[in-house]
């Protein structure tokens, strides 16, 4: 699997569907070493209108009011990003979000960390995140390819 993803776009012209854009994304930083992001597309509304497009990527989106992000990320192996956590202490990435976050595991293992326990997830397992503290710990040999789906969320 490649590193950075390609994204193709559909639109309409005259009424028949074209194949609007076909390239390797651009929109990629990396906020730690191999820590890769790319925001691969974004709404800010709900309905979504058709002609919303990227934006900047960010370690820790801030997700449009009623919109959304759709995220490539792939994780590097702890070791490789200088992390260790000692027992008994939160991992140093652990955060909270205000989304609901639609996340599927492509390649590799992870495990998710959230306040009270964890558990390793693999290629093909997808996690329903619901605005709560939660952390990435990437304890293989080998990075961790997701994709996440942010939609903006009421936590009432």
């Amino acid at each position: 699997m490649r590193t950075i993803p390609r994204r193709v776009v559909i639109g309409l012209r005259d009424g028949k569907s074209i194949i609007e854009e076909d390239a390797i994304v651009t929109n990629v930083s990396e906020h730690f070493p191999g820590l890769i992001i790319s925001d691969i597309w974004s709404t800010d509304s709900s309905p979504a209108r058709f002609e919303e497009k990227v934006i900047e990527n960010t370690a820790f989106p801030n997700t449009p009011k009623n919109g959304s992000y759709f995220r490539y990320v792939q994780i590097p192996p702890d070791k490789d990003l200088g992390i260790e956590v000692p027992k008994g202490q939160p991992h140093p990435l652990m955060h909270q979000t205000d989304t609901l976050d639609y996340i599927i595991i492509l390649s590799g293992e992870i495990y998710l960390i959230v306040d009270t326990e964890e558990t390793l997830l693999q290629a093909g397992d997808i996690v329903i995140q619901r605005g709560t503290n939660h952390a990435w710990s990437n304890r293989s040999d080998f990075p961790c390819i997701q994709l996440a789906v942010l939609l903006d969320a009421n936590k009432d």
